[in-house]
């Protein structure tokens, strides 16, 4: 039987009570602190919530930082003896500064797309106009956590498009976005590859997934952070191997334990990488969860601990959609539509909350209610053999959900059918992309 332990969870904007509603199922003990005042009724009824995450520090068997920006804590708490998962003063950085991330890429010989940071626009619409190409413009420095809705691709050659956006909304950007990246676009498949980290080594499995990140069916629409993901779980694949794997030196020194994740694009030539997340990702850890058959508890306490284990992972594929209602995307704080939302039941059609993860979601009295003010609400999640099991099973859960005008994607998956066979083509990863076990086992 496996032990019951304590976990106390370090939140901005509570974003993984689905990992500790998960723990507390299996019979753990959690505390979970957020800071957000406008969203204080979430996880209401699912466990313990605390005022000051600093008074119970002695109490936790492991303590789990969940979004970036907790660097400087985690790592004097590790100093003092604790079990931490996430945060670095590295990792940190990595994420934060997206420059950075890509300098710490050349230094290890791996090919990166020409950018260039930016502080003023017009000296970004000056670039543009004495290089022109396509150009993606990319929110720096914390504002690239908040606001990655606005992400920009120029859809022209010469990138004068993007002249023209940054020329006419300079003066709200200034605001908004002090810091910025002008990178140079390349046309290719968006990929991702990330792994827990012990403090010495990759876990393995790795997992390779696919995002979704505009709201709309068809990749249309505003950019939401994500809207929904393809993934599977694998021993390893080129692109790990020329990428991610060659950091391990740069993480051990930082004494990082947790998840990295770094995104990439790819195309026939080569692989570039673009950005690295170094936490937890959303919805992609409720997915993974899908898709891990270990005792949560028990895999979080050996990665705390810094000890060398596998993962027990399910092979095929996870599919995880993500359920919204207003006021999610709405322009500013939307309190009224948040407030007309707040509290509205959360019903299912069949009594069957498998594969149902939540985000910002509350208990009263074993019903599901819509908490806070994002509409960031649930994930139903799916796992098969193939990408079109994957995808039955999950919709058929979305379908048993019913909540007053939710929306979401209905394509999860479809693109990456073909994607992954134009990737195994160009050899970056093999036949059995999909599998977790080594083929000798």
């Amino acid at each position: 039987m496996t032990k019951r332990r304590k976990f106390l969870f370090v939140s901005k904007d509570s974003l993984s009570g689905d990992v500790a509603l998960k723990l507390t199922k299996e019979g753990h003990k959690v505390k979970f602190y957020f800071k957000d005042p406008k969203s204080k009724d979430v996880y209401n009824g699912f466990f313990e919530k605390v005022k000051n995450w600093r008074h119970h520090v002695s109490w936790a068997d492991v303590i789990v930082f969940d979004d970036s920006n907790y660097g400087e804590s985690a790592q004097k708490l590790r100093k003092a003896g604790k079990r931490v998962i996430g945060g670095s003063r590295y990792t940190d950085k990595l994420e934060i500064n997206r420059e950075f991330g890509q300098e710490e890429l050349r230094k290890l010989g791996i090919n990166t797309l020409p950018s260039r940071e930016f502080n003023d626009y017009n000296t970004a619409i000056s670039f543009i106009k004495r290089t022109p190409n396509r150009y993606v413009f990319k929110p720096s420095g914390k504002e690239q956590s908040y606001n990655k809705r606005l992400v920009i691709v120029s859809e022209e050659e010469d990138g004068s498009d993007l002249v023209d956006f940054l020329r006419n909304n300079r003066r709200t950007l200034r605001r908004k976005i002090p810091r910025f990246l002008i990178q140079e676009f390349v046309q290719g498949i968006e990929i991702a590859v990330g792994a827990f980290f012990n403090g010495e080594k990759f876990i393995h499995p790795i997992n390779v997934n696919f995002e979704h990140k505009r709201l709309f069916t068809g990749n249309l629409g505003p950019m939401t952070g994500e809207a929904g993901t393809m993934m599977f779980w694998a021993t390893t694949n080129l692109i790990f191997e020329r990428t991610l794997e060659k950091i391990t030196p740069a993480l051990q020194k930082s004494g990082y334990i947790g998840y990295l994740d770094l995104n990439c694009i790819v195309n026939k030539k080569d692989i570039y990488p673009l950005e690295f997340t170094g936490r937890f990702g959303y919805p992609t850890i409720q997915i993974q969860l899908e898709g891990i058959l270990d005792d949560t508890g028990e895999w979080l306490y050996k990665l705390a601990c810094g000890r060398n284990f596998v993962l027990n992972t399910k092979d095929g594929f996870q599919i995880g959609v993500v359920i919204f209602t207003p006021p999610a995307f709405s322009e500013g704080n939307d309190m009224e539509t948040a407030e007309t939302y707040r509290d509205i039941a959360i019903r299912f059609e069949k009594d069957d909350r498998e594969g149902v993860h939540i985000f910002d979601v509350k208990n009263d009295g074993g019903i599901w209610r819509v908490a806070g003010i994002s509409g960031w609400n649930l994930v139903a999640t799916g796992s098969g053999k193939d990408i079109p099991e994957a995808r039955k099973i999950a919709y058929r859960r979305v379908r048993n959900i019913q909540i007053p005008h939710m929306f979401y994607r209905q394509d999860i998956g479809l693109r990456n059918i073909w994607e992954l066979n134009l990737l195994k083509k160009w050899g970056y990863l093999p036949e059995n992309a999909n599998s977790s076990v080594p083929e000798n086992k």
